[in-house]
């Protein structure tokens, strides 16, 4: 099998959360490829969720080693240095390091003695508290980190298929990581971040336009919820047809009618023919059947969009007062 047939299978297994098979398909992977950098940076993550740190920081020294200028690398080896603070028992066994690749708040110890020569020790520091959230689209989620007065240098972003890595190592304090394991895949060359006055907007490109129940993933949320991707608008929304009459406002169409009139000049006649083809066109189907219906059985007299009250009987005329109604023979 060629080697990115396993370095695929490899990340497979690591987002399955198969850590173990994972660690042995990226071996195999570089031993068909031992120059990759690429392959050693990915099983140190895999080791670090094994908590097999001496191995997670041998695999990214070599990382760096291949590929100096890989960020993800330094990210891998600076969280392992925080981590084996707390885990002092893994120092013993770890690698030995030049002082060129050590991250600037480690330093070796000196003028202590020591039994073992590679023992390192992490400077004191205080360890900075960032809070942070996020909010999505049907196409991207967008992470939060607020930070105050962070310098853009400081902050150092990494994308893989279903992790984030954020650093933020500032002068005199310890560097932050946060590293989730996002609750769906992305995709890395689309995703990009900006460094603000006050916080760090990470915008993280959705591999699938799925609903993300939360930023991190765990088995309890991973039910998924695909996006309908054709949004419908208020203009597009459907309508029901009710069975209660439409109510029209007669006092604002009768001032919008005289508005009209003294801006468009229309006589008397043309504005109330505008007036019933307002009111005509803003009913529904059977206020308009009304309307038609009494003002053919009236004579034109009566106007009505209740369709309830004219729909079962004849319309009778009703002139103005002072006025009668006379039939015509045709």
């Amino acid at each position: 099998m060629a080697s990115s047939d396993l370095e695929l299978k490899a990340k497979e297994a690591f987002i399955d959360d198969h850590f173990e098979l994972a660690v042995d398909l990226y071996t195999q992977a570089i031993a068909l490829n031992p120059n990759s950098a690429e392959l050693f940076a990915d099983r140190a993550q895999a080791n670090i969720k094994l908590e097999n740190f001496t191995e997670a920081v041998a695999d990214s020294n070599r990382a760096i080693e291949l590929d100096l200028s890989m960020a993800k690398a330094y990210l891998r080896k600076a969280f392992l240095i925080g981590a084996l603070s707390f885990f002092p028992e893994e120092t013993g066994n770890l690698p030995k390091q030049s002082s060129e690749n050590v991250p600037m708040n480690v330093m070796p110890v000196k003028d202590e003695p020591v039994n073992e020569p590679n023992q390192i020790t992490v400077a004191t520091s205080a360890k900075p508290k960032y809070r942070h959230e996020f909010y999505q689209k049907p196409e991207e989620v967008v992470v939060t980190i607020f930070a105050k007065g962070v310098p853009a240098n400081s902050v150092s972003v990494d994308y893989g298929e279903q992790i984030l890595s954020i650093s933020i190592d500032t002068p005199g304090q310890e560097v932050y990581h946060f590293q989730p394991r996002l609750f769906g895949k992305i995709i890395p060359d689309r995703c990009r971040h900006v460094v603000l006055s006050t916080k760090i907007e990470v915008r993280l490109a959705k591999a699938e336009r799925i609903h993300w129940n939360s930023l991190e993933f765990s088995q309890e949320n991973a039910v998924v919820q695909r996006v309908n991707v054709s949004s419908v608008t208020a203009a597009q929304r459907p309508t029901y047809p009710s069975s209660k009459p439409k109510r029209v406002d007669w006092d604002k169409l009768e001032a919008q009618v005289k508005k009209e009139e003294k801006e468009e000049k229309l006589d008397g006649d043309a504005a109330l023919n505008k007036f019933f083809q307002d009111i005509y066109r803003d009913a529904d189907e059977d206020a308009r059947r009304a309307m038609s219906k009494s003002f053919v059985e009236s004579n034109g007299t009566v106007l009505s969009t209740n369709w309830k009250e004219v729909g079962s009987k004849k319309v009778e005329g009703s002139p103005p007062e002072g006025m009668e109604m006379k039939s015509w023979d045709h």
